[in-house]
């Protein structure tokens, strides 16, 4: 079995595919993975240390970027596509698997085009560009969201959820569900964008309303890697025990210890909080593409999961005033988390595995064989 997976551009993106990679590499062993992602520090750090072997592509982004630059990453494709399809002949795939970005793109078409199986991911409730128009051509379609099937055809899609890595669901499972303890922990995750406006809130909001309480909620909190040193001191300044890093490498550890979350609302963040039945409140990144970070967030606060507000109308002390009243209420936090764990869905990569080798396995009709030979 050999596979390539590829996607990127934000850890968010590339978590799905080690979940994945990891599953078929424990569900088959000897089976070969190969990732194919982008040039940028963020794919990156996702793969560092996990052992598999990486290319990338010079591909560019279209969606959201100005006239000059749509024309400059449309004229990229072609050596994209062929770049692509000069790797996919090297390693020959049984599976080609897109999670998502830009450089998903050139990979699965040129996989497609050389005949070769390929799946995609949908992470969010608003499918990106480059899923929309794969979607028309690949074999299967995986969605994390309800609500997403509608971008896609009917007979292709699989409602999978957003494959979680192995670690997170292990240590999910092994958490003991106690009840609140005093002083509970507030975690705070801003994400891989647009953390330092969460970030300004988050400390006013704390200054505000979070100070008075008795005893003082702990807090840990993702800062980004901007605003780590200035976020510290604060916390510091204003008496509080507060654990702050730029980035968490365990979040496993970092989500069992929480008790209330405040987040964005990306894809793989949701999904490894309702695997821990976490009560959340969510400030969507207002700039993610079709604000599909909104109607994401949407999916759990319809589901009793937690609240949201949207950045535009949020300011500091209405952020603290809700966090406060759910700190002083843990008969509604306790609600919120097990509305939560219903919607998880921890068993997401293996129906992925399962989907992926049933294609495989010819269980479902070939409809087309290959189009093009590079």
């Amino acid at each position: 079995m050999r596979l390539i997976i590829t996607g990127g551009g934000t850890g968010g993106h590339l978590f799905p595919g080690i979940s994945l990679a990891q599953a078929m590499m424990q569900t088959y062993p000897g089976c070969e993975v190969l990732f194919i992602g982008t040039e940028r520090k963020v794919d990156k750090t996702a793969l560092s240390d996990l052992g598999f072997a990486t290319m990338t592509i010079k591909s560019r982004g279209i969606k959201g970027k100005s006239p000059a630059a749509k024309i400059m990453a449309l004229l990229h494709q072609p050596a994209a596509l062929l770049q692509a399809a000069g790797i996919i002949r090297k390693f020959k795939p049984d599976l080609v698997f897109g999670v998502g970005g830009y450089v998903t793109g050139p990979v699965v078409l040129a996989a497609r085009l050389m005949g070769v199986t390929t799946c995609i991911h949908e992470q969010n409730s608003i499918p990106g560009l480059s899923n929309r128009l794969l979607g028309r051509i690949v074999h299967r379609i995986f969605l994390s969201l309800p609500g997403s099937e509608k971008y896609f055809p009917a007979n292709k899609t699989v409602l999978s959820g957003n494959p979680v890595r192995s670690s997170i669901v292990k240590a999910a499972k092994q958490m003991h569900r106690e009840k609140y303890r005093e002083p509970l922990t507030l975690l705070i995750l801003g994400g891989s964008q647009g953390a330092r406006r969460l970030n300004s809130l988050m400390l006013e909001a704390v200054e505000k309303c979070l100070t008075g309480l008795s005893p003082r909620p702990n807090i840990i909190h993702q800062t980004g890697e901007h605003d780590e040193s200035h976020v510290r001191e604060k916390y510091t300044e204003l008496g509080l025990n507060a654990r702050v890093q730029a980035f968490f490498m365990d979040m496993a550890e970092v989500y069992s210890q929480a008790d209330l979350v405040v987040s964005r609302a990306g894809a793989t963040t949701l999904a490894e909080l309702t695997v821990f039945h976490k009560p959340v409140i969510l400030v969507p990144f207002p700039y993610a593409a079709d604000n599909h970070q909104e109607i994401n967030g949407r999916y759990l606060v319809e589901a009793g999961c937690g609240l949201m507000f949207k950045q535009s109308e949020l300011n500091g002390e209405k952020l603290g005033k809700a966090i406060k009243r759910l700190l002083t209420n843990t008969k509604h936090l306790a609600a919120m988390a097990e509305n939560s764990g219903k919607i998880a869905k921890p068993e997401a990569t293996g129906t992925i595995v399962s989907g992926c080798m049933e294609l495989l396995k010819g269980r479902l009709e070939e409809d087309t064989g290959k189009i093009l030979a590079f």
